[in-house]
């Protein structure tokens, strides 16, 4: 293997780490705080723990398939979905109404973490069309194909 396929498998467990194994990991420890805070925006209890769970499921298949390179175009679309539903949903910045106060600000604080998934997305976009109209076409037309290091080398190596 190259030195280029252990950058871009680092890149992709970097981009991955949040998730996986950090948010899914607390959900799975801190389940019951994970539901209440579901609960802020479920209008049910069962439907706060539906949202956990759905989630949970995509924090880890969604990794794994964009570390694998197992579908990961279409697992990092799924991921920038996720980032910036989650940041509309739970990093409601403007809600606290104390964006410019002078001093500690919880919608300030709210507010990196808004930017942080939506920097996410960016980076699970990027993944998923590439750098060109080329790769956005070549994702259109095939969205469950892997644009994974491992996968490209072993189709080269072919004759």
């Amino acid at each position: 293997m190259t030195a280029g396929f252990y950058i871009e498998l680092a890149a992709r467990c970097l981009l991955v780490v949040l998730f996986l194994p950090f948010s899914a990991l607390d959900k799975i420890i801190e389940f019951r705080g994970a539901v209440a805070q579901a609960s802020e925006i479920a209008p049910s209890r069962p439907m706060a723990t539906a949202l956990i769970l759905a989630g949970l499921a995509v924090e880890i298949f969604m990794s794994l398939g964009v570390v694998t390179g197992i579908a990961d175009r279409l697992a990092a679309l799924v991921l920038s979905g996720y980032c910036i539903v989650t940041a509309l949903l739970w990093k409601q910045f403007w809600v606290p109404g104390d964006f410019w106060r002078a001093g500690d600000s919880k919608g300030r604080d709210l507010f990196w973490d808004f930017l942080k998934n939506f920097s996410l997305a960016g980076g699970f976009l990027l993944l998923t069309f590439g750098t060109s109209s080329l790769s956005a076409d070549a994702f259109l037309a095939h969205p469950f194909a892997s644009s994974h290091p491992h996968q490209t080398l072993h189709r080269e190596a072919q004759p």
